[in-house]
């Protein structure tokens, strides 16, 4: 019989507050345990809605909380904001980027996952990614300033501005693709009455066969279908092979200038240091079905960044919201039985696919569920109903209804801000 060794007044501490962390302190909210949550950012993001924050249909506040706001009244559960930069297993602590220490009894790594550049330092630094806030914010900032910028370019340099390449034609590169070509459609060209919107192109390029590349033979074909409607240029079995902050060289040997380029082609876990080899692979903690790393029995890994093989998934599961949240929920439970009985019976995790479902655009959508597959408005609806329930605060889920049902009526968004504003950063401008 399993037992995870948890005991009363135990200094439990969590790293990373995404679906996972986030879930996990508040399943712990009444346990007889101290919790301590750790994030680099301050807030909760609801990841699933950061393109809406690139592309200015929402403002970044709606999709992000405070933690200390969520656990203001939870004396148990305490927030720090740091980065960690190393775990001591042997001495119970880890080290923050603050050259300071914190220690703990039982340590739970929820990291989540970073961008995937594959290794290629020039993509890293040129392209932008998409897996925090303020990155959804940097690229709204890029793309509307691009516009600005076009009004003053030298003809030749024009329509570098008026190109946008997004790579990785997963759901986030779908939704990105989409929601651009709607602001394209309906709202550009009445905000920029001198630029010529039939120039503005968007580019998304897909290593693979097929766009969202996970999903069945008809999702993956409706997306294509949807986004070619929609105006954008996909571009199957070709990869991006380098960008210089002017051009996209394609492995098929075509050029596209543009300063804008979007790097959604894939995540890498997020594996902090100090650990061994041995208990990681393909940069996940190799963990049981408990959730606790092989090696040790204080140690645990959660979500995106746990390797745990099944019968059902000898690979590992997929690195998705719905495995967080939910391995999050069982050790909270397990945990919670150890602190009232230490002979209690354990849950062992088992994923239950709950499906898959990504948006393109207005009345345009995909979704899978377990029992049945549709597409177009219907699943639009499903797709803005499930993502509306999943929002943390009563509060969020009506400015969120608000500004969907606004755009909605109007085809239109009042959120077009450009901020932190760099004059300097791009030389081929002249005002002269």
């Amino acid at each position: 019989m399993a037992n995870l060794g948890i005991k009363k007044g135990n200094k439990v501490v969590i790293i990373g507050g995404g679906f996972a962390g986030l879930q996990l302190a508040k399943a712990l909210r009444k346990a007889q345990v101290k919790v301590l949550l750790i994030d680099k950012q301050n807030h909760h993001q609801f990841q699933p809605l950061f393109y809406q924050v690139a592309t200015g249909r929402l403002e970044p506040s709606s999709i992000s909380f405070p933690f200390r706001k969520i656990f203001q009244s939870n004396q148990n559960i305490d927030f720090r904001m740091a980065d960690i930069t190393k775990i001591d297993p042997v001495g119970k602590k880890i080290y923050t980027s603050y050259d300071r220490t914190i220690s703990y009894d039982h340590l739970v790594i929820a990291t989540g996952c970073k961008t995937n550049f594959f290794g290629n330092k020039e993509l890293s630094e040129n392209t932008f990614s998409m897996k925090t806030t303020q990155e959804a914010i940097d690229i709204r900032n890029k793309i509307l300033f691009s516009f600005e910028k076009e009004i003053f370019a030298n003809p030749a340099e024009k329509q570098a501005f008026m190109n946008i390449v997004i790579v990785g034609g997963g759901p986030t590169g779908v939704e990105l693709s989409g929601a651009f070509a709607e602001l394209k459609k309906n709202i550009l060209p009445k905000d920029y009455h001198n630029i010529d919107f039939s120039k503005f192109n968007i580019y998304l390029i897909e290593g693979s066969a097929n766009t969202l590349n996970n999903m069945s033979e008809e999702s993956k074909l409706a997306s294509r279908n949807y986004l070619e409607k929609l105006g954008v240029t996909v571009k199957t079995q070709t990869v991006v092979q380098s960008f210089d902050g002017k051009n996209v060289v394609l492995s098929n040997g075509e050029i596209i200038r543009t300063k804008n380029v979007i790097w959604a082609a894939g995540v890498i876990g997020n594996v902090i240091e100090g650990l061994q080899a041995e208990d990681v692979v393909r940069n996940r903690y190799i963990v049981d079905r408990y959730n606790r790393l092989k090696r040790f029995d204080n140690i645990y890994a959660l979500g995106d960044v746990a390797y745990m093989e099944t019968p059902k998934y000898s690979q590992g599961h997929p690195q998705v919201a719905n495995v967080a949240i939910n391995q999050a929920k069982n050790l909270g439970k397990n945990i919670i039985k150890c602190l009232k009985n230490k002979q209690a019976q354990l849950n062992e995790y088992e994923y239950r696919d709950l499906g898959l479902m990504a948006t393109i655009g207005k009345h345009k959508a995909v979704v899978e569920l377990p029992f049945i597959k549709f597409k177009g408005p219907i699943a639009w609806y499903v797709w803005m109903f499930l993502h509306l329930m999943l929002i943390l605060s009563v509060r969020n889920k009506l400015i969120i209804f608000f500004n969907w049902a606004w755009s909605y009526f109007t085809r239109d968004t009042s959120l077009r801000l450009i901020t932190n504003i760099n004059y300097e950063k791009d030389k081929v401008i002249d005002l002269s």
